[in-house]
């Protein structure tokens, strides 16, 4: 069974790999005239899809060998050590962990896997999941620099990540069987490494985790960049900006403009800047909360770890919260 689990696994990864390496042969090899011939829609797809990709890619790595590093190089009792007994204190603390990585949200789905399978619960992981992308020092900086402190931008992201993604940690602890909540094939993999012997050294183990962390998330990251692009396609942003001024369906439209693009959490205080103007600051503080937390491309990397019932209930709780949020500023604005 693992074996075959391992076999999809690699095979996954290296279709991953060869889409990527296409597209990139494509784009380097082919005339500046060759797109002349495709529809406007084509090339907007496979512009906007490859933009995803390669912005999340670095990070997608990064957080791998964040991943390897926690599994193989901490000392095995370390998180023991050094977090409260209490899973609230536990959780609040997993939740700040992001402001010493600064990894965006797609990164930290192969970190979150690490600290499962070094022995965290679920719930824990994924309270440091959902904090990590908004209270890493990067995309606070980058949010400072946005937006300063008007409006109460900055303070309701930071504030409103922290207490939103703590609040899913409690939800989710409270289910009875938390490995449930993983999906067989993860669930199995967390099995077969606990019960791994220790052979090969550090090095070796280093070298087959980052491989088979990446050859997991690879192929989704490719999926979910190409929805991304596709529904970025299909949906008019005119329809979002008349919208913008209404303090309820302002909130909605930018957590759902927030869903389709799926772009960095350290990167979209500077794109939704130019939407300040037109819309109200409780949207802009909602847009800046839910799509660090779930988005497409989110959606389709965590499909890796996480069953899809508890992925529809995160992301009703995640974005409830969201739109709580974005109401609340709105009216104190």
């Amino acid at each position: 069974m693992i074996a075959k689990v391992g076999q999809r696994t690699a095979i996954g990864g290296f279709i991953g790999l060869l889409i990527f390496a296409g597209a990139m042969t494509l784009r380097t090899f082919l005339p500046a005239d060759a797109s002349a011939g495709l529809p406007d829609a084509a090339l907007d797809f496979f512009t906007l899809s490859i933009s995803v990709f390669v912005e999340s890619l670095p990070f997608i790595f990064l957080g791998v060998l964040l991943s390897v590093l926690v599994q193989i190089w901490l000392p095995a009792r370390l998180f023991d050590r050094i977090l409260p007994r209490r899973p609230v204190f536990r959780r609040a603390v997993m939740s700040l962990m992001g402001v010493l990585l600064p990894v965006c949200e797609c990164g930290n789905v192969p970190l979150a896997r690490g600290l499962i399978l070094r022995g965290l619960t679920v719930s824990e992981s994924m309270t440091f999941l959902l904090a990590a992308p908004i209270l890493n020092p990067v995309t606070i900086i980058t949010t400072y620099q946005a937006f300063g402190w008007d409006n109460g931008i900055l303070a309701g992201r930071i504030i409103g990540g922290f207490v939103i993604a703590n609040l899913v940690g409690w939800v989710f602890s409270k289910h009875p069987r938390q490995p449930e909540l993983l999906t067989p094939r993860f669930e199995a993999h967390c099995q077969s490494h606990h019960g791994a012997s220790e052979s090969g050294g550090k090095l070796g183990r280093s070298v087959r985790g980052f491989a088979e962390e990446t050859s997991a998330m690879l192929p989704a990251l490719v999926v979910g960049s190409a929805v991304a692009g596709a529904i970025q396609v299909g949906i008019s942003r005119d329809i979002l900006i008349a919208l913008g001024s209404n303090p309820i369906w302002s909130v909605l439209a930018l957590m759902g403009l927030a869903f389709i693009i799926a772009i960095c959490s350290n990167v979209d205080a500077f794109f939704i800047l130019s939407f300040g103007s037109t819309f109200m600051p409780g949207s802009i503080v909602a847009f800046l909360t839910f799509g660090a937390m779930v988005d497409l491309k989110m959606l389709v990397l965590l499909r890796t770890t996480f069953t899809f019932a508890t992925l529809v209930r995160l992301t009703a709780v995640v974005g409830l919260c969201c739109m709580i949020l974005g109401f609340g500023v709105n009216l104190i604005g």
